[in-house]
C-alpha cells in the first residue's frame, strides 16, 4: 500500500470549538482507533500579542487552555473549527461518524472524505526537517511555527 492510498475525512463544525467539545471530540475518535494522522484547524491563538500596541504583551485568550487527549497533554493553540483526519482504512470512517454524532450534540457538523491532506513531501517540509522528513509529518507541518507538530502516541 502507498503512502496516498489512506483515506481521509474532514469534520467541520458549525461554529469554532470550545476546548470542552474538542477535548471530547478527539477523545471519541481516539478511542475508535485507525487513525494516522490529525490535524486540528483554526485560528491560531497566539501565546505572546505578536503586534499593535500590546506588543509582546502576553495574550489572556480563554481558549488557549491545556486539553487531555488520548491521555496526553496538549496545549491548544488554535481555535479549533475544523479536524483532518487520515485513517489506516475505510472500515473506520462509519465508526468516525458515529463518534462525531454523540461529541456534536448542541451544533451541527459536516462530514466529508476526500483528499485534505499532502500525501507527498512539500518545499516546506523539506526546508524545516530536510531530506529525512518523518512520514507521518509530511505535508501538516506550519511554515510559521517555531514547535514542531504535537505527537500523540496512540494506544494498541
Amino acid at each position: 500500500m502507498t503512502y496516498a492510498e489512506y483515506p481521509q475525512v474532514r469534520i467541520v463544525s458549525e461554529r469554532l470549538m470550545n476546548p470542552e467539545t474538542t477535548e471530547r471530540l478527539m477523545n471519541l475518535i481516539i478511542a475508535v482507533g485507525g487513525i494516522r494522522r490529525v490535524v486540528l484547524n483554526g485560528p491560531r491563538l497566539p501565546a505572546v500579542i505578536p503586534y499593535g500596541p500590546a506588543r509582546g504583551i502576553e495574550n489572556p485568550h480563554v481558549m488557549r487552555r491545556t486539553i487531555r487527549i488520548g491521555g496526553q497533554e496538549v496545549e491548544l493553540q488554535v481555535h479549533v473549527g475544523n479536524v483532518l483526519l487520515e485513517l489506516e482504512n475505510e472500515e473506520y470512517i462509519p465508526k468516525i461518524k458515529a463518534a462525531c454524532d454523540e461529541a456534536f450534540t448542541t451544533m451541527s457538523y459536516s462530514f466529508k472524505e476526500g483528499r485534505f491532506m499532502k500525501t507527498e513531501p512539500t518545499i516546506v517540509d523539506f526546508a524545516k526537517y530536510g531530506p529525512d522528513a518523518d512520514k507521518a509529518i509530511v505535508g501538516i507541518t506550519d511554515p510559521g511555527s517555531r514547535s514542531g507538530p504535537i505527537i500523540i502516541q496512540g494506544t494498541k
